[in-house]
């Protein structure tokens, strides 16, 4: 029986009579690299901050490797790497000195990946961390989560400060340490595409609730834009009860239909005089129609 790398079960957080995470349900297993969406304010920072046991839960359960979350063993904590938005750096130290203390924690830290990275990503072990750009900083806090080899990996828009080039590098080795099919990795980021190249599941938060989880694959066969084309008539009697938004022009109407189906598809090709082109959409239109 695997063990869940995350569990939770009817999951809500209140701050007062504010509501920010309602009645969420959801699983993560080894090999899962679970890519979070959602607007600003939608409840992605606060959901991961229970799934890290920051925040005690106001109604349900979630639990890191069968652990309630809030209440981790030290053998627990060793095994999740986390990346926040706003990084937790001592400015006294030195690059090196702050590597070292981190690592002093953890019996399995790779210091061969850490040096390698290092002089990839151009980082300068003897620098004070006062002196660190935003997005130097932002990489030292990449390499103090992924120095342990985390079986959980947990981050939060972890490329906001990096430019173009430190983003594609950071990306590469998401990439190779995600590849190792007993680890999971769970990331928000408001840039979608990166989203799409690494997460095989997705979860799209709004208002809190999630709007949209599962497999990038089911999600883009299941949020399409359709084609229709035909007579006024003929275009009169097709009914798409859950289109997001409905264009129309003369002979022709263009919708967004949430739920598509195969069957669906048959079903409005058999409708005389109606041609049917459906559509695949990239993430990012997707997310966008689903928060018109």
């Amino acid at each position: 029986m695997n063990v869940h790398s995350v569990h939770a079960s009817h999951l809500s957080k209140a701050f007062g009579p504010k509501q920010v995470i309602r009645d969420l349900s959801f699983d993560v297993g080894p090999g899962d690299v679970v890519g979070v969406l959602g607007k600003n304010g939608a409840g992605k920072t606060t959901l991961l901050e229970l799934m890290l046991g920051f925040t005690q839960p106001s109604g349900g359960d979630i639990r890191v490797f069968e652990h309630p979350s809030t209440d981790l063993p030290g053998s627990v904590k060793a095994r999740v790497g986390f990346v926040p938005q706003q990084d937790e750096l001592l400015e006294h130290l030195s690059v090196a000195d702050q590597l070292s203390l981190i690592a002093s924690f953890y019996p399995r830290w790779d210091e061969q990946l850490i040096t390698r990275l290092s002089r990839e990503w151009g980082i300068d072990t003897r620098a004070r961390i006062r002196n660190l750009s935003q997005g130097e900083r932002q990489k030292l806090s990449i390499l103090l989560a992924f120095g342990h080899r985390p079986d959980l990996l947990v981050l939060d828009e972890p490329v906001a400060s990096l430019d173009p080039l430190a983003r594609r590098q950071f990306l590469e080795h998401l990439v190779e340490i995600s590849t190792d099919g007993g680890r999971a990795v769970i990331f928000s980021s408001h840039i979608v595409s990166d989203i799409e190249r690494l997460a095989n599941r997705i979860w799209i938060l709004k208002e809190g609730q999630l709007d949209w989880q599962g497999d990038l694959d089911s999600l883009k066969e299941s949020v399409v834009r359709v084609h229709l084309r035909g007579s006024a008539d003929a275009l009169a009697r097709v009914r798409l009860p859950r289109a997001l938004n409905t264009r129309r022009q003369d002979q022709y109407r263009t919708a967004v239909v949430r739920d598509w189906s195969p069957a669906e598809h048959e079903a409005l090709a058999a409708n005389a005089g109606v041609e049917v082109q459906v559509e695949p959409l990239a993430l990012e239109e997707i997310f966008l129609e689903l928060h018109r």
